[in-house]
């Protein structure tokens, strides 16, 4: 007999993503790009298996965690399941380097690499490991907020170069979070300076050569702010209490 509350669930999820897409699409419509260009992650720190798996058999395959102790349970859970099938785990939170192999064992794309040290950190643990290259966008704290992660936007370039000569690491692009605003109105003046900061910083690594192919991913943009985002560019939005609230 079906479960009444697994359904329920369910059929909030399925109302949030549809309500989510649409949003996404019509800010990519006003920005005159194609919606199928931008990927949704979902974060899915504050959920368990259940919201996980309504969320795969809606078509949602990237996933999110920020911090490796509440996220291996679930991911090593998750991973013994059928639908499990496609899943990609994103690390998205700050990475100690004492964690590399642990996260690479279960994390598909690490996603905030802050670090010209857990770059080369997260290689030579891929390297131990036999993996494929790993993808990595580069977390920079383009708002320069003390309490922030992230590579300076003038380090970014030694960083990029220096991802070109390790082969284990698939450099995909950049990753940003705006400032935190308090009330709706001043979502704009703050995040949307930031994403354009970063689609400008990507556009100068990409005409500067800095790295052996074009760089093509942004990431940036979270609940409440992913539609400026898509307008500024992003190719990655991070949504979690939008899909679950």
């Amino acid at each position: 007999m079906p479960d009444p509350s697994a359904s329920l669930l369910h059929t909030r999820v399925a109302a949030n993503l549809v309500s989510i897409r649409a949003r996404m699409a019509a800010a990519a419509k006003k920005a005159g790009r194609d919606p199928a260009s931008i990927t949704l992650v979902a974060v899915t720190k504050t959920v368990g298996l259940d919201e996980i798996r309504a969320l795969v058999s809606l078509g949602v395959k990237d996933l999110a965690e920020n911090r490796l102790q509440p996220a291996q349970p679930k991911i090593d859970a998750f991973a013994q399941e059928a639908s499990a099938a496609g899943a990609r785990w994103h690390m998205i939170g700050h990475l100690q380097t004492n964690k590399a192999k642990q996260v690479l064992q279960r994390f598909r794309c690490i996603d905030a690499v802050d670090s010209v040290h857990l770059l080369e950190c997260l290689a030579k643990e891929a390297k131990k490991l036999g993996l494929p290259p790993v993808p990595c966008l580069a977390e920079v704290n383009v708002s320069g907020e003390a309490q922030k992660y992230g590579l300076k936007p003038a380090e970014v370039e030694v960083f990029v170069r220096r991802a070109k000569d390790l082969p284990e690491i698939e450099l995909r692009g950049l990753m940003t979070m705006a400032p935190y605003a308090d009330a709706p109105a001043q979502v704009e003046g703050l995040s949307r300076p930031v994403f354009r900061g970063l689609r400008e910083l990507l556009a100068q690594a990409n005409a500067g050569g800095w790295y052996d192919r074009l760089l093509a991913e942004l990431s940036m943009g979270m609940t409440n702010d992913f539609e400026i985002a898509v307008e500024e560019g992003a190719t990655m939005v991070r949504l979690g209490t939008g899909l679950f609230a």
